[in-house]
């Protein structure tokens, strides 16, 4: 079993490699982005992944719990624990300086921003690394990317799955000879940047803690809320315009373009893409040779959509460029 105070090094260090890391679990009311944290555990390690300390807090997200059968965290569990805004401060501590480490980590991250956008305060994270990217780049041979089939990998027991002190436990222990193997092979850490949110919507939270409210128990919610993407997929209506092609840089965006999106965007990615479909456009999944625009603040980073982009020579725009762009697009033809 991979031991937490186990702290032989691999040798040489990459110098390139972050100086620490604060491994973080969120458990949540649900995926939506009126949704809430209930817990949150952070472990920090140093450079070379040796624990340093952890903490532990639950949440009360002032609405109802959510999944109980899947965090165990009922309303009169969460009812005295104090809200975001009273933790804000401690849990900026844990992060600070540190690479953000979580196991989907766009999930956690995206939750914890827009936590930190309702009490008006901007999280201290600016890059953050997700295992299952990390396991990818190691070509490690596990059956699926659940955090049990890492743990199992490193012989790591899960002792209280969905309980964010014990997979952020687990986490940090899978993590650490992750770390050492990427080290001694020379292999680029998978870090993207991480963008504090600076517009975000949501929609009216149904009730508070304190008023045990109805949810979803079917088992098709429990498998959306298990699902590897940090938030529910939306059915979109079709859009009702052909395709005209690829985004030409000298003329305006067209009614039916495909436009996809790529990492964090200072504009909640949901809000973002509301607009883009209130414009006459349609939100691409994933990059094909059909897709007209590839939106990124980060185009030189590593994921799957910026790589085909390149491939294919899809054009490429921040978001800053895309929000002109949106303003101004024109009637599809005919």
């Amino acid at each position: 079993m991979t031991m937490l105070d186990d702290r032989t090094t691999a040798a040489p260090w990459p110098t390139a490699y972050p100086q620490g890391y604060a491994v973080v679990d969120v458990e949540t009311t649900g995926l939506a982005r009126d949704d809430r944290i209930v817990s949150a555990a952070v472990y920090r390690l140093d450079a070379q992944g040796n624990v340093e300390d952890h903490w532990y807090t639950l949440v009360n997200p002032e609405r109802d719990p959510g999944p109980v059968w899947i965090h165990g965290l009922t309303s009169d569990v969460l009812e005295g624990a104090p809200l975001f805004p009273e933790i804000a401060a401690e849990f900026a501590t844990r992060l600070d300086g540190r690479v953000l480490v979580a196991h989907n980590a766009m999930f956690d991250w995206q939750m914890i921003a827009r936590e930190y956008a309702r009490a008006e305060r901007t999280a201290p994270v600016r890059q953050r690394l997700c295992t299952i990217a990390l396991a990818k780049e190691l070509s490690l041979p596990l059956p699926n990317h659940k955090l049990e089939s890492l743990a199992a990998h490193f012989g790591v027991v899960q002792q209280r799955a969905h309980n964010a002190l014990d997979d952020a436990r687990v986490l940090a222990e899978a993590f650490r000879p992750s770390l050492h193997a990427a080290a001694e092979r020379n292999v680029r850490l998978p870090l993207l940047e991480c963008r504090p949110l600076t517009e975000w919507a949501s929609s009216p939270a149904p009730s508070r803690v304190g008023h045990q409210g109805s949810y979803p128990g079917s088992a098709a919610s429990s498998a959306s809320y298990r699902m590897n993407s940090w938030r529910p997929s939306r059915k979109r209506p079709a859009c009702p315009y052909p395709n005209p092609g690829r985004y030409d840089k000298d003329r305006p965006l067209q009614q039916g373009m495909r436009v996809a999106f790529s990492g964090d965007t200072s504009v909640d990615r949901e809000l973002l893409e509301d607009r883009t479909v209130d414009a006459g456009l349609h939100v691409a999944t994933s990059v094909s040779r059909l897709t007209s625009l590839l939106v990124t603040n980060d185009p030189d980073a590593h994921t799957s959509k910026t790589l085909k982009a390149k491939s294919f020579g899809t054009p490429v725009v921040d978001e800053a460029a895309y929000t002109q762009l949106l303003r101004d697009v024109a009637p599809a033809d005919g």
